[in-house]
């Protein structure tokens, strides 16, 4: 580990068959920053993702977050790290509230800690009138806001971002990433957001990196890479 630094991969590389979907991947992402993985579908970014989860192995090389070897130790990275997929799988027929309080109970929280903390998130990422509302009726946007409030009631270290903002109106959209910003600079969590998009990407990090069929290919802030 690099001292100071949260995420370290050290030539991680992941291949299926002679396919190479990430290709001796160095980085490092600092505690408390929001880094961007900007790169087109199939770039590898979700692998990547994966590896850092200890959710698939990789082929060589070592992946490091918050002090812990992800390949060795999944289920300890899990109760440190937040992750927010492209699609979040939700109780369609409970409510949000329900669904948070579900999430709550499986991070060892207690009925009443879970249920408390559950309507303080759910206030806090904007559906506090929509708690009782069954998640089935939801937009995508609220959604997405929910699924920020499930990653976060556990007291995430780190919270991993993969294409969130997919399918959201662009109002929406405004208000998510203002939201993610907002969580990072108040709660000192680390976010690392993978996103297509480069206007977002801009709005949201303080360093990206850019990542094209499996291969990094610069890092910086959005002015040095400019």
């Amino acid at each position: 580990m690099v001292e100071g630094t949260i995420i370290d991969l050290v030539d991680l590389t992941k291949k299926y068959g002679s396919f190479t979907a990430v290709d001796h991947l160095n980085l490092s992402i600092r505690k408390g920053e929001v880094f961007g993985l900007l790169g087109p579908n199939g770039a590898g970014k979700t692998t990547t993702i994966l590896m850092m989860l200890g959710l698939t192995e990789p082929t060589s090389g070592s992946v490091f977050v918050c002090g812990i070897n992800a390949t060795k130790n999944p289920i300890e990275v899990k109760k440190k790290v937040g992750y927010l997929p492209e699609n979040v799988g939700f109780y369609s027929d409970r409510t949000g509230l329900d669904n948070l309080i579900f999430t709550g109970r499986l991070n060892n929280l207690s009925e009443n800690k879970a249920r408390e903390k559950a309507k303080e998130l759910l206030i806090r990422v904007g559906l506090g009138d929509s708690m009782e509302k069954k998640t089935g009726t939801f937009s995508r946007g609220m959604r997405q806001r929910l699924g920020l409030a499930d990653v976060l009631i556990k007291d995430p270290e780190v919270i991993i971002l993969d294409e969130p903002t997919l399918g959201i109106d662009p109002n929406g959209i405004r208000e998510l990433l203002q939201l993610i910003i907002k969580l990072s600079k108040e709660e000192g969590i680390t976010v690392l957001f993978s996103s297509h998009n480069l206007y977002q990407v801009q709005k949201v990090c303080d360093r990206v990196g850019l990542f094209v069929e499996g291969n990094l290919i610069a890092t910086g802030t959005i002015q040095e890479l400019s």
